[in-house]
Parts: structure tokens; sequence; C-alpha cells
């Protein structure tokens, strides 16, 4: 049965949590405050919140919490990179727990944000009920590769000549490192250009068919500056990755973890759902197979949502 998101809600509650100086938190909770918690992490990163993300949630069931990651979204300030890596995200989380005086949540998230609820998981598995994980990305090098160098290129050379367009043909052999430098770079105009061009890139390649409000939320300038320099700086880091994700799922035995993955998806390539599956004992698969990358897509829609009444309806709440 296909499945619909939930209707438009609003939050009851809005936070700013600060973290480590000058980080301040955007922090929103909907749906029931009595509910099963769950934590949305969002894309990236650096992509920020929007308010569909509450709609994946049954909200009489969950009591919803979305928060803009570090230099994302309505976060401040605004796409910083001074203190924002990988580790730094994992404490926020936790700082984010504590302070909504929450036990134990489930965590969704998508692309990044499946790194970022695997990571954390990781390090923190008692705190974790369950994962729903869509679009997974495990920030491999040749994950990095295959978008920003060679092997989506392939699929989409017209879109590609656009990302290509800032940069000189002398630099063209390490794209990551020349959009680095300019993204964080002084020159407001080729900072703008550049950020526009790695975000568009994304956004157009996001979906199996083209979707033009997936195109627009990428190429909006406020989105396209915290998306591509925080994931141009994460990436050309290594992802601040302290071990290979897959090396460390020994740590997620005995959580439930759903896994959804357009077979299109050619960001993120379904290999890597697939990888992670088979590291993952327990863990359950759902290939779409008309879909590409993006969570508004309605195949991945519709298992996303059916994943996540699933969890309400198996999972004794409140606790006895």
């Amino acid at each position: 049965m296909m499945r619909t998101l939930y209707e438009p809600i609003e939050p009851y509650a809005r936070h700013r949590l600060a973290v480590d100086a000058p980080h301040v938190l955007s922090v929103e909770e909907s749906g029931n405050p009595a509910g099963l918690p769950v934590l949305f992490l969002h894309g990236g990163p650096g992509a920020g919140c929007e308010p569909y993300h509450r709609r994946f949630f049954d909200p009489r069931r969950y009591r919803i919490v979305l928060f803009d990651q570090r230099g994302a979204g309505r976060s401040t300030p605004h796409a910083a990179l001074e203190g924002n890596d990988t580790g730094a995200l994992v404490r926020d989380i936790e700082t984010l727990r504590n302070h909504l005086r929450i036990d134990r949540w489930l965590v969704f998230g998508g692309s990044w944000g499946s790194t970022l609820a695997l990571v954390y998981a990781q390090a923190h598995p008692a705190r974790v009920r369950g994962l729903i994980l869509r679009g997974i990305f495990l920030c491999r090098p040749e994950e990095i590769r295959w978008f920003y160098q060679e092997g989506a290129s392939w699929v989409f050379p017209d879109y590609w000549e656009d990302f290509l367009a800032p940069i000189p043909v002398a630099e063209r052999s390490d794209l990551l490192h020349a959009y680095h430098r300019r993204l964080t770079g002084t020159d407001g105009a080729v900072l703008e250009k550049c950020a526009r061009a790695w975000s568009l890139w994304e956004g157009r390649t996001a979906t199996l068919m083209p979707r033009s409000e997936v195109v627009d939320f990428f190429g909006d300038i406020h989105t396209a500056l915290s998306l591509a320099r925080i994931e141009c700086h994460y990436f050309a880091h290594d992802t601040f990755l302290e071990a290979p994700i897959l090396s460390r799922m020994a740590r997620l035995r005995g959580i439930p973890g759903i896994i959804i993955h357009g077979r299109y998806d050619l960001i993120c390539p379904v290999r890597n759902a697939w990888e992670l599956h088979r590291a993952w004992p327990g863990s359950e698969l759902v290939v779409v197979p008309d879909a590409g990358h993006s969570a508004s897509e309605l195949g991945i829609c519709s298992a996303l949502v059916a994943a996540t009444d699933r969890f309400a309806e198996t999972t004794p709440w409140p606790p006895t």
C-alpha cells in the first residue's frame, strides 16, 4: 500500500541551544509531547531541515525533534566552518538529548543524515531504540570520487558541464580541492558562484525524474552557501571519521534498523545500502524500484512512512 506524508503541522516548541562557541543550534519539537521520541537528522552536511520533514511521523504517536546542524538552516552562524566536524555533531546530539530529558530515541536520517545516525549510534548505542536510514552515505573516498570527480558525471554530462564551469581546466583533476579553495576564500562573488554550482549539481541529480521544487531548494543561495561550504569542508577532510563506518557495525548489535534506498540513486549508489545491510545482521533493506536519492520521491516517502508507522506500532510506549 502506498503511504503518503502526514498532514502539515507546526512545532509546539522551538529552542535555541548554545553549544561550542560560536555555534547556536535551532531546534524544534512537534507532534505529541508525551509520544515516542524520534530525532530527525538532515542531509548535507549543511542542508538544514524543511517543514515537510515533520510529516514522516504520526503526530499522535511521536514526539518529533528536528534540529539544524552547525552552520545549517536557522542555526548560527550560518555556513560557519569553525568547530564544525563529525565529532562535534555527535556531541551536539547528546547535548540535545540531555537538554530535552530524553533517555532513548529512534533516530531517522537520510544521506549525510544516515552517516551521522550511524556514527552517533556507534558512539552511544544505549541511547538508540532503532534506526530508519535512507539514501545510505558511508563517506568512503570512492563515494566522494564517484559524485565529485568521475562516475555520476557519465550519467549527467549536461549538469556536469555546469558543475565544471567555475573551475579552470588546469585544476579539474582534483575538483574537490579546487572547489574547497574557492568556497573557503574571501572573494564573495566567486564564493556565491561556486556555492550555487556545487549545490545545483546535487539538487538536479537527486531525483529519478526532474522535480523543480527540489532544484529550487538547492538553488536558493541561503541553502547553497551552507551546503556547499560545509559539505566541501567535510569531504576535503575525509569527513572527520575516526574509523570506517562498516568496521564498527558490531556496536549496533541488537539495534533494529530499516534501510531504504532508491534503485536509481546516483548520488549515493545502492551498493552502499547493500554493503551496510550485509554488515548489520538483523537489519532490513528496502530497495525502492522507481526512485533516486530524494526523500520527497513517492516510493521512498511511502517506505519511510511505513517504517515510522511500524516502529510506533511495535515499540511499547510509554515504557513500563
